[in-house]
Parts: structure tokens; C-alpha cells; sequence
């Protein structure tokens, strides 16, 4: 195995520049064949490690199939002061519901949220679009073929999840509602 701490250090400036989340496998096929899926997992450890420290502005997140270097949230003002941009608009109670609608149902049909709703959501599927939060995942061989819905990378990104395993059972959710008339 090569050095660790330089495959650490290599692993850290791949994640600097990459725009993305990063696989173990594209960081090992970036890193040569001398390095193993279980080299960069110990890199990465190493890298954790040195972002958990108080002295650093950033953190190693597990996001979307991969890893990305993120600032850690009580830095993000900063950051975003910097950069002249204003804090990320938050979606709106009918784009919540659309989005968990997809996450948990996909593939889903634009007429099957809507019956699911009970209103047109077109607009907010629309938006969500806009936002790649969803994507077009082919049409449902029925009547009409209406297009199919599912989300994305980004949405994983988003809510911070590596996968969609990792989104609360709808029995888990049940559980956190407020009993009626409380």
C-alpha cells in the first residue's frame, strides 16, 4: 500500500476540486492500480479524522454513493457572505410534499401525485425539475404514457443521504406524527 497519509492528502485534493461526490472506485481508479478500494477507505478515514478537529473549516460528508468536503454548518454564513450569495431558498410545504411523494413511491406518475394530493401539482413538479431535485425516468406503458418521475443525485445531496435506504420508513414517520387534536 502506498503511504497513507500522502493517499490521504491525494484523496483531500481530489474532493477539494471535484464539484460532485466522489465513489471509492473513481477515487481508485484516479489514485492507480496499487490502490485498493480498502486503501482509500483507510484515507478517507484519515481525512475524517482531520476535519473533525475544531481548527478545521470542513467536514468529510458520505453523500450520494460517494464522499464530498463540505463546510461545516457553523462556517456556512461565512462562506456564503463571501461568496455574495443569499441562503439557499427553502422549498415550500407543497414542493415537500411532492418530493416525498416521488422519494417514496418512484417511478410515479405526474396523474398519481396529483390523485395522492388531491390538487394539480404540475407547477411544483415543474420547479422541482428546475431544481434537479427530479428527473424524467421514462414514460408508464399505460393509457396516455404518462411521464415517470424519480429524484436524484441531487435530492440525496440535499438531505444528506449516501442512498435512498437511508430515508426514514414511512412506519418511522407515522410514529413522529402529533396524535389528533393534540
Amino acid at each position: 500500500m502506498p503511504d497513507r497519509a500522502f493517499l490521504a492528502a491525494a484523496c483531500e485534493a481530489i474532493l477539494a476540486v471535484a464539484g460532485e461526490p466522489v465513489s471509492e472506485a473513481s477515487l481508485v481508479k484516479a489514485l492507480g492500480p496499487e490502490v485498493t478500494e480498502a486503501d482509500v477507505r483507510e484515507a478517507l478515514s484519515l481525512v475524517q479524522s482531520r476535519h473533525e478537529a475544531a481548527t478545521s473549516g470542513m467536514r468529510l460528508e458520505k453523500v450520494a454513493g460517494g464522499y464530498r468536503l463540505a463546510t461545516k454548518p457553523e462556517l456556512a454564513e461565512f462562506v456564503a457572505s463571501f461568496l455574495g450569495v443569499r441562503a439557499q431558498t427553502r422549498l415550500s410545504q407543497a414542493a415537500l410534499e411532492t418530493l416525498a411523494i416521488i422519494a417514496y413511491r418512484q417511478p410515479v406518475t405526474l396523474p398519481e401525485i396529483n390523485f395522492l394530493r388531491g390538487v394539480n401539482s404540475s407547477g411544483v413538479v415543474r420547479t422541482l425539475l428546475e431544481r434537479k431535485l427530479i428527473r424524467v425516468a421514462g414514460r408508464k406503458q399505460v393509457v396516455g404514457t404518462p411521464l415517470l418521475y424519480r429524484t436524484t443525485k441531487e435530492f440525496l445531496v440535499l438531505l444528506g443521504l449516501h442512498s435512498l435506504s437511508e430515508l426514514p420508513s414511512l412506519e418511522e414517520l407515522g410514529e413522529t406524527e402529533a396524535p389528533v387534536g393534540s
